[in-house]
Parts: structure tokens; sequence; C-alpha cells
């Protein structure tokens, strides 16, 4: 069931994420370039986000689950990807405790 996957990342100069895209069959995905900024300086964002893919894959997922379709191995895929976004809305919060969410500063409280 998988095809083939065509990511190109970009960074800028100083090896910050700005971007670039994934493409898979019936998938044509434009990453967020560049960070957001803060306060008066935030930008709407410019592409999608890694927490808005992964919710759409629960919710195709959960629309197997809502038809004759359901089975465990979808509602166990369910639960990992609601894991993942758990982590990532985690890593954000920290992030914007520290004040430096929205900014490619780096976070001295990431750990490996």
């Amino acid at each position: 069931m998988s095809s083939t996957i065509y990511n190109e990342f970009k960074h800028d100069e100083n090896g910050n994420p700005t971007g670039g895209f994934s493409k898979a069959r019936g998938v044509d995905v434009r990453w967020q370039d560049g960070p957001l900024g803060t306060g008066e300086n935030r930008k709407e964002p410019n592409g999608a986000f890694v927490e808005e893919v992964i919710q759409i894959a629960i919710d195709r997922l959960s629309y197997f689950n809502d038809s004759k379709f359901r089975s465990r191995e979808n509602s166990l895929a369910i639960t990992k990807l609601e894991e993942s976004l758990h982590w990532l809305n985690a890593r954000t919060a920290r992030r914007e405790q520290s004040g430096i969410e929205g900014t490619h500063q780096e976070d001295p409280k990431a750990q490996s």
C-alpha cells in the first residue's frame, strides 16, 4: 500500500528550517516557511504544520472506525497519533513558557 514519498525540506544560511514540501500519491504538503513570530510581530501561517497533518490522519482513521471498517489496529494507530500530538503540544507549551515559541531560538530546556 505504500507509494513513493518525495520530501524537499529547506533551511536558511543558519540551518533554520524554512519550509519545503512533501509529496506522495494524493498528497501535496507545503510546510510552514519560517517562524510565526510573537506578539505584534506574529505572522499568519504560510504552510502546514506537522500537528495539522497528524490531525488529518487521526480524522481519517476515526472515519474508518465509525464505519464497518472499525479495527483494533485503527484504534491503536489513533492512540499513538494522539500521543504524538500530546508531545508536540507539550513542546509548544514549554517554548511559550520560555518566551521562545514562534522564533528560531534554541530551547535550553529541550532534551533529546
